[in-house]
């Protein structure tokens, strides 16, 4: 490494005197290159970089560093002054350039283009992604440090999509390898899957916390697809690093929320509403149910693998619950802060569990801490993302956009979201046996349940937290212990009413 660090010293040195950039580093006569269009490319890179640079991130400066694109394999590295751009793999110079002037972006776009050509030479993997796909991975990188949901949106026309194929599954395709891990080929468009954000070529190593390589393909099959819901948790290995997720199994293509509703004569029953996107889909899906079954003794809202981006939305969401309050503040700039409350007064009155998890994100998280700080629920599970941002999408004259997650939100009342996430009043992970569940039942009906809420602390570590309220590995378990613990908060009043009081 020492070598390779000083080539790129004496590179940057001599290059410093060889004077100006040229005008172009492409020729008009060879407009494909390794089978890119490259001024086409280079085109659409100069608009990422500026339209990257005039986002606005929730008060924090964006730096979008060529540099970055080094992350794409880690054979590379990339050094940059005010007058050079350098590539080395491994501890060879494979690219030199005249570094451009700041917001010359055809400039940087016409370097991006050239570095992931030589990037391509040396690297299989990356001569195999398509157009889109490459834009997909460069966007990645450069975005990562500061929003590692931001991404590149295929256009239109380069999108294969499947509509109209009507299935029960976690919306992906694929096969083992020879490892017996299973490889990811394909993904249904706006299934579990999708919004959890696997992709083509990641590996599903663990489910439930079994190694893939010990199960056989009928129980692969079983979890990954049939004519039942259920929830799995999956290890997977991507280029950009191990990631857990959580997929429910749904019908494709996919509604927002689903609706169980469990009738008993003499109480109305319960409703379970199980939310994958804060949506305007799933409000409408969710008024009508609770139209239909009015007089539902208790609500279990699900929101453990809920993710949501639309602002109004949630709170048209939020409103059948709590009417007209606050549901949250979105952040945009450093100084400004747009409350957003419902328009509308709420439909129903009934007792609410929220279930929560880590695969809680966005709005879902917002909607979590409004049931919390209204007293109009009971938070069930363990700690969510702390991913609380809402989405802006970019258009591009290539039809394709950047969808960056710029915005930060807060609570209702002002309290952080994003980075720290919201956490459960009783937490799953510790009540998993029937003796711990009638201890933790009982202390809070003889009033002795005085855990600590550490929603209220400003300043704690939400990585002790998240320690002291692990994350079930078993989909399964989880299933049965949080219909479990719903149906006892809310079937017993004294419990729900200690647990909303504290």
């Amino acid at each position: 490494m020492k070598i390779s660090k000083l080539l790129v010293w004496l590179c940057l040195v001599l290059g410093a005197v060889s004077g100006a950039r040229a005008e172009s580093l492409f020729f008009e006569d060879e407009p494909i290159q390794d089978g890119l269009p490259v001024f086409e490319v280079s085109r659409t890179f100069a608009e990422i970089y500026e339209k990257l640079d005039n986002a606005k991130w929730a008060g924090k400066n964006l730096n979008v560093a060529i540099e970055s694109i080094e992350k794409l394999n880690p054979s590379a590295h990339i050094a940059a002054t005010d007058e050079r751009v350098v590539l080395v793999w491994d501890d060879a110079i494979i690219a030199n350039y005249p570094r451009p002037s700041a917001n010359d972006w055809n400039g940087f776009g016409e370097i991006t283009t050239a570095l992931i050509l030589k990037m391509r030479a040396n690297d299989a993997s990356l001569r195999k992604l398509s157009e889109s796909e490459m834009y997909q991975v460069v966007v990645a990188s450069l975005v990562g440090g500061l929003d590692e949901n931001g991404r590149y949106i295929f256009s239109k026309a380069a999108e294969i999509a499947e509509d109209g194929r009507i299935l029960t599954s976690v919306g992906l395709e694929g096969a083992r390898d020879a490892r017996g891990n299973f490889r990811v080929n394909g993904i249904y468009k706006d299934s579990p899957a999708d919004i959890a954000g696997i992709r083509a070529g990641d590996l599903i190593a663990e489910i439930n916390g079994r190694n893939v390589s010990d199960m056989n393909d009928a129980e692969l099959a079983r979890v990954l697809s049939g004519f039942n819901s259920g929830t799995s948790k999956i290890r997977l290995l991507t280029p950009m690093g191990d990631k857990d997720v959580v997929l429910r199994r749904a019908t494709i293509v996919l509604a927002d929320a689903d609706i169980v509703h469990r009738s008993d004569p003499d109480t109305g029953g319960l409703l379970e509403i199980v939310v994958h996107r804060i949506s305007n889909g799933a409000v409408s899906i969710v008024n009508e149910a609770l139209a239909r079954y009015p007089d539902v003794s208790g609500i279990v809202l699900d929101l453990r693998a809920a993710i949501g981006d639309d602002e109004v939305a949630a709170a048209k969401f939020g409103g059948l619950f709590i009417g007209k309050t606050p549901v949250m503040r979105i952040v945009e700039t450093a100084k400004d802060e747009v409350e957003v409350v419902p328009g509308g007064d709420a439909v129903t009155s009934a007792p609410v569990v929220v279930l929560m998890s880590n695969m809680t994100r966005g709005t879902a998280e917002a909607l979590a801490a409004a049931f919390y700080e209204n007293m109009r629920g009971v938070l069930v599970g363990t700690p969510t993302a702390g991913s609380a941002r809402i989405a802006s999408r970019i258009d591009l004259n290539n039809g394709g956009a950047l969808e960056l997650l710029n915005k930060s939100i807060k609570t209702g009342a002002g309290r952080v979201i994003d980075g720290r996430g919201v956490f459960p009043i009783v937490c799953l992970s510790n009540i998993r046996s029937s003796q711990q569940q009638n201890a933790f039942f009982l202390n809070v009906i003889n009033n002795d349940f005085n855990a600590q809420d550490f929603n209220r602390v400003p300043d704690i570590d939400p990585d002790a937290i998240r320690r002291g309220c692990p994350v079930i590995t078993s989909g399964t378990d989880e299933d049965a212990l949080a219909t479990a613990v719903s149906v006892k908060i809310l079937t017993d009043k004294k419990v729900y009413s200690g647990l909303v009081a504290e």
